[in-house]
């Protein structure tokens, strides 16, 4: 292991100890990062919960040198052994970073892919248009919540093949999971109408998060939800859409797979692949003051 790999295990190892660790040291070099670690900190001493046993482990993707500089791409996987009460859980989460360092020394790491950036196909126009189905499919037998819960589990951090991945993978990921339990797709070819997959086309609805929000307020069969004004009122099976800027535009999406034992929720996301994550995001680097949420009971 060169003198760079050394120095990037040194702080990855640090930056995980401070979960643990009381005196730990924060050695986050970009301030959002050091932020959103701080906010993390304090939601889990509000709801009275704390991380016992952090798991971490990393792959390097790729490494290139220019000159002193080095670069390093590399995917961390982490794991927080969390005791709430009487019972304990995992959560966990995965991260494309990249280091650079200058003559071995680490000078920046930073997240490649962030959260609160589903972009995909912005131009999507007239959002509250979406929705317009009246008539329910003859094949709809109802919401199987376990289904969905076990679809979110196997696929939360390995892309299912009988789907293109996004970049922005969030809504996409949460439509198969309402499709494994059995929302029938509709509509197809009009990609502003309805809410469907083919391989080679799809609905902005299926893996855009400000159309998907729109759609679940408009429709009226296949997903029939139902907003609600607190999270506690949703159970495993259900959706949260997320406006991190509070600007109108929704940029995430999750789906609740547990109830933690304030009986708020636990979800499980793509785009940073999370799993059992506190549904607030007050942890993630696009949480802003101004966030917005929407919670929808999806109708059985």
């Amino acid at each position: 292991m060169n003198r760079g790999l050394r120095r990037l295990k040194e702080y990855v190892k640090q930056c995980h100890e401070c979960y643990v660790s009381k005196d730990g040291e924060l050695p986050y070099l970009r301030t959002h990062e050091s932020e959103a670690y701080q906010r993390k900190v304090e939601q889990y001493n509000k709801r009275g919960a704390e991380i016992v046993k952090n798991i971490v482990d990393g792959k390097v993707i790729s490494q290139k040198h220019y000159g002193v500089q080095e670069l390093i791409d590399y995917v961390l996987v982490f794991q927080h052994l969390i005791r709430h009460g009487k019972r304990f859980y995992f959560e966990e989460q995965v991260q494309y970073r990249r280091a650079v360092l200058m003559d071995d020394d680490l000078v920046d790491d930073y997240l490649l892919i962030e959260e609160g950036n589903d972009m995909e196909e912005r131009d999507v126009s007239d959002p509250v248009g979406f929705g317009v189905e009246t008539e329910e499919p003859p094949d709809f037998r109802g919401y199987n919540r376990l289904e969905v819960v076990k679809y979110a589990e196997r696929w939360w951090n390995t892309p299912n093949p009988a789907y293109k991945k996004f970049e922005n993978n969030c809504t996409n990921y949460l439509s198969q999971c309402l499709k494994a339990g059995g929302i029938p797709m509709t509509g197809s070819g009009n990609r502003s109408k309805g809410w469907w997959y083919t391989g080679s086309n799809w609905s902005y609805s299926w893996t855009v998060a400000n159309a998907f929000r729109w759609y679940l307020s408009g429709v009226k069969s296949t997903i029939r939800a139902r907003e609600v004004s607190s999270p506690k009122e949703l159970i495993r099976g259900d959706v949260i859409c997320y406006d991190f800027t509070g600007d109108g535009n929704w940029q995430h999406t999750t789906i609740v797979v547990a109830k933690d034992e304030n009986n708020m929720p636990l979800v499980n996301a793509n785009t940073t692949n999370s799993r059992m994550r506190y549904w607030a995001y007050e942890d993630s680097t696009a949480w802003t003051p101004n966030i917005k949420y929407k919670y929808f009971h999806i109708i059985d």
